[in-house]
């Protein structure tokens, strides 16, 4: 249910055909809308190993199958009529990540969530295993499936997975019956909490919950572990009770040589370097294992230093899809008064306070996207609302001064005007390049 216009399903779909199955792919989406994603699974439609329902759902698919594998991306999905139909009929309901959990050893894996930076954290961790001598596997949230590759790792290897809270509401659900057992990773880091994804869960109450779930079915007798972060003054962040836990506390955290900026990235390659620690059982090496990290380079959209020019400098966070997220790329930057900050996009229903607030410190707010009139109205005469990237770009590079830094942390969702993060990110290393050729072909003329 859901291949998507990105591939999401394209994973899970080769490995059910490798082990015999027939595969009915059925999406709401149509057919020209699908092309890329259909392309890449070109040879087994040719091949008739798998049916296509495209355009809309039957409730007969879903109730005369054997097996349904729902995309995570489906939003409440225990108020969807096919899926409820589903179980109505006592056909069992999944997802790709259980059918990923199902094959590994849990005892070798480690799960990542949070409501800002366990992408990050999630590759800083597998980064410092790779580093340190051991084989180890990043999957779940970031990049394609696992699925398939489990045929090349060892029972020794490690697993590093970045879980979102839809994951982990699947995750949490037993399969086939409601009392079946939930499943959480051996090792489990919880970063953060936020509200997000509102519009996926409906409450913060539920979102909160299905995090949960990343340490909620851990096991005394299997010596788990959550890792979790605290407030100054020792609050920790949640009050869950795992089998073992190891909390971490502001002061602890010491400054790590990062070839990306932030003090959110100190505090995640903490984060990275203790589960390191944990895993590899080696507790007294976490400054060891951060020291790793001085060439980890980041990951695409995530606070990337994208372009220079002159004293410029030019930062892709299309991956900040919340208030809480931009705010943290802000701080990044030891001069906010310095950062022309592009932010806007699809409205998930959250606060956006958190982005207003930061306007007086900044250079200039450059606003974009179904949010963007709300946050430039409720901003100071500093706001400037653009509506789309391309103006954006253009109105900030025009303000701004020497050692000024243009930032895209958009805060918000892409769906209004992007397909993904990925292509929002994309088209401003475009706009930001093209402006660039077209200032340096004018120095040179001058010249």
């Amino acid at each position: 249910m859901g291949l998507g216009r990105f591939g999401g399903g394209i994973g899970v779909t080769r490995w059910l055909i490798g082990r015999g199955a027939h595969v009915l792919v059925t999406d709401l989406q149509t057919t020209e809308r699908l092309g890329p994603s259909l392309a890449r699974l070109e040879d087994l439609l040719e091949s008739g190993g798998v049916e296509l329902r495209l355009g809309g759902h039957e409730i007969s698919d879903f109730t005369s199958c054997d097996l349904v594998v729902a995309n995570p991306a489906v939003p409440k999905p225990w108020e969807n009529p096919f899926l409820q139909q589903a179980e109505a009929a006592g056909i069992p309901v999944t997802t790709e990540i259980r059918l990923l959990v199902e094959q590994l050893d849990r005892r070798r894996v480690i799960g990542v969530t949070g409501t800002a930076g366990k992408s990050t954290t999630a590759a800083m961790i597998h980064h410092i295993l790779t580093r340190a001598g051991h084989a180890a596997h990043l999957g779940g949230n970031i990049g394609g499936s696992l699925l398939n590759d489990l045929t090349r790792a060892n029972a020794s290897d490690w697993v590093v997975l970045e879980l979102s809270s839809a994951m982990l509401y699947w995750l949490g659900r037993g399969i086939g019956s409601a009392d079946a057992a939930g499943w959480s990773p051996h090792i489990a880091v919880m970063l953060n909490l936020e509200p997000n994804h509102l519009d996926w869960h409906g409450t913060f109450e539920h979102y909160a919950e299905s995090k949960r779930n990343v340490c909620r079915y851990q096991q005394a007798e299997g010596d788990d572990v959550l890792i979790f972060g605290c407030l100054p003054g020792g609050e920790p962040l949640v009050s869950w009770a795992p089998m073992r836990s190891h909390p971490i506390h502001p002061e602890e955290i010491k400054p790590v040589p990062l070839a990306i900026p932030g003090r959110h990235n100190q505090h995640n390659a903490f984060f990275a370097a203790t589960a390191a620690a944990v895993a590899l059982r080696d507790a007294n090496a976490v400054e060891q294992y951060a020291a790793h990290l001085s060439d980890f380079r980041g990951l695409p959209h995530r606070l990337q230093l994208v372009a220079t020019l002159g004293p410029h400098k030019f930062y892709d966070d299309s991956k900040s899809t919340t208030p809480q997220a931009t705010r943290l790329a802000v701080a990044a930057f030891d001069d906010p008064g310095r950062v022309h900050l592009i932010v806007g996009g699809y409205d998930k229903g959250l606060d956006l306070k958190p982005i207003i607030e930061l306007v007086p410190r900044l250079a200039g707010l450059y606003t974009i996207g179904a949010t963007g009139s709300k946050l430039a109205g409720t901003a100071s005469d500093r706001a400037v609302s653009c509506d789309v990237l391309e103006t954006a770009v253009r109105q900030a590079m025009a303000r701004m001064e020497s050692k000024d830094v243009l930032l895209l942390s958009p805060g918000c969702a892409s769906w209004d005007q992007f397909d993904n993060y990925e292509q929002r990110g994309d088209a401003f290393c475009r706009l930001v390049g093209e402006a660039i050729r077209k200032e340096e072909l004018i120095q040179h003329r001058e010249h």
